[in-house]
């Protein structure tokens, strides 16, 4: 089985801290629908026979979109593609751009999860993120999904802002605990130097991140997520048993997924492709580039996404995908991380623990070949 990523690139404002594709104007708006359905025709052959378990709106702002804007774009997906029954259909959304009636006509389509970008319940944090909603209206959002009884929502919120002290950030995890919802998605406030943030903080503007600060919010939120029954089964995911996010294990996991509009990417097991990060040129006539996956490229990848996860690293799959030098590599350069108590292993599988996590960059990049 295999996933459909849209990326839906228009923002009514680009946030300072955001290294994603997106464009605040949204005068192409028609044609870009045109293009991304015609898109999603002609490389309907990309996935194969493989059955689609996930689509996911992502951007960019999908709850921009009009529900009946939404209702074409999946009508086209399933005239195109084989589509599994239980399927799971994600809309990002930020608080600023839904309303309970938009939410209530989402939810009648089809839309079946929420990730909401809420980043912090204090407005102090959101005025440094320049974020348009403030935390009234997102708690109001919170409970407009909860009214129209939404079974799968997924709060974002981001740590490390130099606004966040550790006991706002204590005071975030208990509100978002509070709403019931079963998954969130924390992220370490990484800036990038050619974004807003990273300009004003090159500047002397604004204040910059505290790595200490961040391990320290990292900290809390492990302890107090676990404490909460949550399984910490990606770096930056938190989930109740039976509550993961579908689409995003599918690129943990390394399944193949088809990514469709401005700068989206796709994966066939083999090869990688990224469609042109322009809403223009996509729309006068949309193309990509490819890569080709050499065995290193794959097993580098495998370790990479695998290590991020609550499964980690199965052994019996690089020994049946890539071969005993492989084996002998990565258990000899894994025997430091398990002495460090970084990383563990449990059979077959080499995972690493919470403290180990804060690491997982450095140590893919020291298996990789």
């Amino acid at each position: 089985m295999a996933g459909l990523y849209l990326h839906i690139p228009f923002c009514k404002s680009k946030c300072a801290y955001c290294n994603f594709f997106s464009v605040v104007s949204e005068k192409q708006r028609a044609d870009f629908l045109d293009a991304l359905k015609r898109e999603a025709v002609n490389r309907n052959h990309y996935l194969g026979d493989d059955e689609i378990k996930t689509i996911y709106f992502g951007g960019g702002t999908p709850s921009i979109l009009t529900p009946s804007e939404i209702v074409d774009i999946l009508n086209v997906l399933k005239q195109n593609y084989k589509i599994i029954d239980k399927l799971e259909v994600t809309l990002e959304a930020n608080p600023d751009t839904v309303s309970k009636q938009s939410l209530s006509e989402y939810k009648s389509l089809g839309i079946n999860r929420l990730s909401i970008g809420i980043q912090s319940f204090f407005d102090d944090d959101l005025q440094y993120l320049s974020r348009k909603h403030d935390s009234k209206h997102a708690m109001q959002v919170l409970d407009w999904a909860k009214q129209i009884d939404f079974q799968e929502v997924t709060i974002d919120l981001i740590y490390g802002i130099p606004t966040l002290t550790d006991e706002k950030w204590r005071k975030n995890l208990e509100y978002f605990f509070a709403t019931g919802f079963n998954h969130l998605s924390a992220y370490a406030l990484t800036i990038e130097e050619k974004t807003t943030l990273g300009q004003r903080i090159n500047k002397g503007v604004a204040a910059p991140v505290s790595e200490e600060a961040t391990i320290r919010h990292y900290e809390i939120l492990t302890e107090m997520v676990k404490n909460q029954g949550f399984e910490h089964y990606e770096i930056s995911n938190f989930a109740r048993p039976g509550h993961y996010s579908k689409h995003n294990t599918i690129y943990w996991k390394g399944e193949k997924y088809l990514g469709l509009g401005p700068s989206a990417h796709s994966f066939d097991g083999v090869s990688r492709q990224w469609n042109v990060a322009s809403v223009k040129d996509y729309c006068d006539n949309y193309s990509f580039e490819r890569e080709e996956l050499t065995l290193n490229d794959r097993y580098n990848e495998y370790v990479m996404t695998s290590l991020r996860t609550i499964w980690g690293c199965d052994l019996s799959y690089i020994q049946a995908n890539f071969g005993d030098k492989y084996v002998k590599r990565f258990k000899n350069l894994t025997k430091k991380h398990i002495l460090d108590e970084k990383m563990y292993q449990k059979d077959e599988f080499f995972i690493l623990n919470d403290y180990g996590m804060l690491f997982a960059d450095g140590i893919a990049a020291e298996l990789f070949l």
